[in-house]
């Protein structure tokens, strides 16, 4: 409204003076065109400005939008990033009680085969000994034997001359043939 009021002064002034002239007021002339340059400017920079404005606040949406869904996304991600670990962790405890009944079952399969060989080499022994005292037993027998026919003889040697062999060799034929 003050723009208005100047210009009417202005025209009341040219009309007094006889016509249009030439205001070489830099401040006036200057405060008229700064009025129009603003007016033309709102009225066509309006559509401009708030052209540019809605372009920019689609661009903003647009992109809260999309963060939105990438917080979704990675929500999401998280989720079953956190339900995969739980499955692997139940996984995991699943296969160490597992391993730790197998590797129980393993000890006392191992124990009880240690067992089994222990009491099959007491066996082995006892028979080895057995064996071998069976064994020293009838070399003795036959040494003992091998002795006693030794003194036997010598003592038949000593005791029996010829006459007296010839007489126990004849009876022994005799009791031999006439036995049979």
């Amino acid at each position: 409204m003050g723009n208005f009021s100047f210009l009417a002064t202005e025209a009341a002034h040219a009309v007094e003076s006889g016509g249009f002239g030439l205001n070489f007021n830099l401040l006036e002339t200057n405060l008229i065109n700064l009025s129009i340059i603003i007016g033309v400017l709102f009225y066509f920079g309006r559509k401009v400005l708030g052209n540019i404005l809605s372009e920019r606040r689609s661009r903003i949406e647009e992109e809260i939008r999309e963060a939105e869904k990438r917080q979704k996304d990675a929500a999401a991600a998280l989720a079953d990033g956190q339900q995969k670990l739980a499955q692997a962790q139940a996984e995991a405890e699943r296969i160490r009680a597992e391993a730790e009944t197998s590797a129980k079952t393993a000890r006392e399969a191992i124990l009880a085969q240690a067992a089994k060989d222990v009491e099959r080499l007491k066996e082995s022994a006892a028979q080895d000994l057995d064996t071998a005292r069976e064994r020293a037993i009838a070399e003795l027998r036959e040494r003992v034997a091998a002795m006693a026919i030794q003194r036997v003889e010598s003592q038949l040697r000593e005791h029996l001359d010829d006459s007296a062999q010839q007489q126990l060799i004849d009876r022994s034929i005799a009791n031999v043939g006439g036995g049979s």
